[in-house]
């Protein structure tokens, strides 16, 4: 029988071959780009816009005056051959131009890692697990190692991230975006973009806009009032262009005010180019182009979609449609009837070119052929960065009598017990499904029984491992440990929502998941109730319900950790990392504090009103005084921390607030202190919104002066009326504390006067 790694090589081997059977290479496919980013020597022919050092707008409008009408026409839609992963097992491709010196476009998913059918790369933590970090540093640290790797792969698009809110728990891709919250949102997608994007490498903010559930995901009509979707569907939209000035944003499948979003030029017109300035390309999800002429003069420059050919049924995955609607025949016809205008078309090759001109894509292109698809470019400092973003973002909801971390006396028996804990359940359980699901090719995800054995190994701790699914045998490993650990999964996949708050693992290969059997909740109840010292791990990837929380000695809630979950894990429980992840999501006590109608979820006869306005995660928790299990920005860590001396005075538009916060623990810990605005009751905003966060790490007893500066927009409403930003005059209060519900720090300022 084949060894492991053999078998590995095998099944690597017979998906190259299939790839390359129907591949070819693209216009600069000679060697791979593992060596890293190298500069191209400069055509004659191509002199006109290949100086790097004249303005990018000047070097596309060079460029794009010297191009025929068919080669402009190329630039604007997918590759038609090979379709889809067959492309190097990315998601697709604009072959290039050598004789105009413009290189390849390869698009690959996303906001996890490379991934695709890609072979030999590095499985981020889930963005949701991103968000729980609270360290912009970190993150951006993790998007330029995601951007190191897509180069090396033969990659310079990365389809991510996403930064859809999460509206509802039930949205089976949350675990890909943020969290509920969107200043903390666009605080973390910045960072990912500008990590990404310091590569030449082009990140795209998707999925472009109100996309926030999966069912009927492909032509659900949204209904929402303006200043909702200003406040908190579009602000990490707004600030991945402002501040991040990521290069491409993606349009969505769904229809909004009747529209769909790769055809509404309100979306892509009038909010993204002229309120934010946006200056790169907006590309179609796959298979979201339902026109050619309404879609180009809306908005949309590049259409992309898995297959060319004609795709009459909507799938989960993939919308219905003609497959190519701004093929070049279509083109030609909408350019002859005047419904598309060559000025319009100029203008969509040069909002491709421009950020490829910025990013210097053609300074340094890259190479995608077979030798940059079978190359491994997970390092050891890769697999580092993963580890570390995975403990910060494991969350910590429990730690009865100080149980973690473990001491290091040695001599214990370990049960670890759970299907998502071992080598083939982590294949699935430390990641969601769909599109950003990575092939797992040659295996690198560390589960947690293999953390914690080698761990444990070191600490002279014995473990013995059950998988849970027969409750006979994990009430007898459990109660015959002197500590048990139980890891339960949930899965999350796109193309479906969630139907409830309950856990049940899945197996997922390439897009497509399936759901196991397996009754997670009477698993951990079992084990909570047979041994008093049981640590809970909570692979998933939104809120689930805890009936059995009451018994459970500690709960870790790690989200999806990647690749490095298993280390990350056995390290936090060993006290060598803390888990000092903060909650970027409310977690509800069940399903009955979710009070959504069927017209605004999932919606009735294909229409949906998010007529609950603002009010969404903690802002409805908090409007209506309903006590959640976990309140937004919740996390112990292993210490912890005092706050101080507020201090808050105005700076120019905005405000300066300062405090103090101290380590009273005896552990070096770190604190997330958060600052939070109550506006005056004429603004008719929410009770409280996050303003202002910080991560400091301290030593035993030591304090240190945070200062948090708060702009103008940080007391902000959005007025229909006036179409802009206002400040309603007023008192604004200031309250500082460790989440949105332990706010010991209170003061007030007043503003718009």
């Amino acid at each position: 029988m084949p060894t492991r790694r053999t078998m590995s090589t095998i099944a690597a081997s017979a998906l190259a071959a299939t790839i390359v059977s129907v591949g070819t290479g693209g216009s600069t496919s000679v060697a791979a780009g593992a060596a890293g980013p190298t500069a191209r020597a400069v055509d004659p022919a191509c002199a006109a816009w290949m100086d790097p050092k004249d303005p990018a707008a000047q070097r596309a409008r060079a460029l794009v005056d010297a191009m025929s009408a068919e080669q402009k026409m190329h630039m604007v839609t997918f590759g038609d051959l090979p379709p889809y992963l067959l492309y190097y097992g990315t998601a697709g491709h604009v072959t290039g131009i050598p004789e105009l010196c413009v290189p390849d476009l390869v698009l690959s998913d996303a906001g996890s890692g490379v991934a695709g059918l890609q072979l030999g790369t590095t499985t981020f933590p889930s963005g949701v697990a991103q968000a729980s970090m609270w360290n912009r540093s970190l993150q951006r640290e993790v998007g330029r190692t995601i951007g190191d790797e897509a180069f090396d792969k033969g990659i310079n698009v990365m389809l991510g991230p996403g930064m859809n809110i999460a509206r509802t728990p039930y949205n089976g891709r949350n675990f890909e975006y943020f969290g509920e919250d969107p200043y903390l949102a666009a605080q973390m997608v910045v960072p990912f973009i500008k990590g990404i994007q310091s590569n030449p490498v082009i990140a795209d903010a998707k999925h472009y806009a109100l996309n926030n559930q999966e069912v009927d995901r492909m032509t659900v009509d949204v209904t929402v009032d303006e200043r909702t979707a200003r406040e908190i569907y579009l602000p990490a939209f707004e600030a991945a262009v402002k501040d991040g000035d990521v290069g491409s944003v993606m349009c969505s499948y769904n229809r909004v005010g009747g529209k769909y979003a790769c055809e509404n030029p309100t979306l892509l017109d009038d909010w993204l180019r002229d309120d934010w300035g946006f200056d790169g390309f907006v590309v179609s999800d796959w298979g979201a182009v339902h026109s050619t002429a309404p879609s180009a003069m809306a908005g949309l420059d590049l259409e992309m979609h898995a297959v060319p050919f004609e795709n009459p049924v909507a799938t989960p995955v993939f919308g219905a449609g003609e497959g190519k609607y701004f093929a070049a025949a279509k083109l030609e016809t909408a350019l002859a009837d005047k419904t598309l205008t060559s000025a319009r078309l100029d203008e969509m090759v040069r909002n491709i070119v421009r950020p490829m001109f910025e990013l210097g894509l053609f300074e340094q292109p890259i190479t995608p052929g077979l030798p940059a698809f079978l190359s491994t470019v997970s390092t050891d400092a890769h697999k580092e960065t993963a580890r570390r973003a995975a403990s910060e973002g494991t969350v910590l909801l429990k730690n009865r009598d100080d149980m973690l971390p473990l001491d290091t006396e040695g001599g214990r028996t370990i049960a670890v017990i759970g299907y998502a804990a071992n080598p083939l359940g982590a294949l699935s359980s430390t990641g969601g499904g769909g599109s950003s699901h990575g092939s797992g090719l040659p295996p690198q995800v560390v589960s947690v029984l293999q953390g914690v054995q080698s761990l444990a190994q070191e600490h002279g701790d014995t473990v013995v491992y059950t998988e849970g699914s027969s409750v006979i045998d994990a009430m007898l490993v459990a109660s015959l440990a002197d500590i048990a650990i139980v890891v339960a999964g949930d899965g999350s996949s796109e193309g479906s929502d969630r139907a409830d708050l309950s856990m049940s693992p899945q197996v997922c290969v390439t897009l497509f998941c399936q759901k196991l059997p397996l009754d997670q909740e009477q698993m951990v109840s079992t084990v909570t109730g047979a041994n008093p010292n049981t640590v809970v791990v909570l692979d998933v990837g939104a809120p689930v319900r805890m009936p059995w929380l009451s018994d459970a000695a500690a709960v870790l809630l790690p989200w999806y950790g990647g690749n490095e979950h298993g280390n990350s894990v056995a390290r936090i429980l060993y006290g060598l990392d803390e888990p000092s992840g903060r909650l970027p999501q409310t977690l509800p006590v069940s399903e009955d504090q979710l009070d959504f109608s069927p017209e605004q979820y999932p919606g009735v006869g294909g229409e949906q009103t998010y007529s609950e306005g603002m009010l969404v995660g903690y802002r409805y928790y908090d409007s209506r005084r309903l006590k959640p299990l976990f309140p937004f920005g919740f996390g112990l860590g292993y210490s912890t921390f005092a706050f101080d001396d507020l201090q808050v005075r105005r700076a120019g538009s905005g405000a300066v607030a300062t405090f103090t916060v101290r380590n009273t623990g005896t552990r070096a810990s770190s604190a997330v202190p958060q600052l939070y605005v109550s506006s005056p009751a004429a603004a008719g905003e929410p009770p409280r919104q996050l303003k202002g966060f910080d991560k400091v790490l301290l030593k035993p007893g030591q304090s240190r002066t945070i200062t948090l500066r708060l702009d103008r927009r940080a007391f902000s409403q959005w007025s229909t009326r006036a179409d802009r930003w206002i400040v309603t005059p007023g008192r604004y209060g200031i309250q500082v504390g460790s989440s949105s519900r332990d706010l010991d720090l209170r003061s007030s300022i007043v503003m718009g006067r």
